[in-house]
């Protein structure tokens, strides 16, 4: 059996996502009837979901181990940034705050998405961790 805090804390991050998700599609990003606009975020979800969910399975059965979650994790961590916290992006903070009728529903979203970076910065860390451990040993 495989790291169960190391399972946990990707299946945390990937529930986070999943909620992070449905806020972008809130906000606007995902266009109803579909549309070309659309294809790059459900190529996005799905790319990340196919990962997370196949690498989980692997991890599980052995095939793969914490290199595979400290890569992607860094990956997760780069893109959330870029995507929300660089000086460069078109969705900061405020945009997210400013998305939704209420302060509350604001807060709430861009609280989750911070809980989405804590959780994946801690299940990178503990990824690295591990890989770490395994090669001392």
């Amino acid at each position: 059996m495989r790291d169960g805090k190391l399972v946990s804390l990707v299946t945390l991050t990937a529930l986070l996502s999943v909620g992070h998700t449905v806020d972008h599609a809130l906000r606007g990003d995902l266009h109803w009837p579909l549309s070309l606009e659309s294809v790059p975020f459900l190529m996005f979800s799905l790319v990340t979901y196919l990962v997370v969910g196949g690498g989980l399975y692997l991890y599980v059965k052995g095939r793969i181990g914490p290199r595979f979650w400290a890569i992607v994790g860094g990956i997760g961590l780069v893109i959330g940034w870029l995507g929300h916290f660089s000086p460069f992006t078109d969705q900061p903070p405020r945009h997210i705050l400013d998305a939704y009728a209420t302060a509350a529903a604001g807060w709430l979203a861009l609280g989750w998405l911070i809980l989405l970076m804590l959780a994946l910065i801690a299940s990178t860390f503990y990824a690295t961790y591990l890989l770490g451990r395994a090669s001392a040993e």
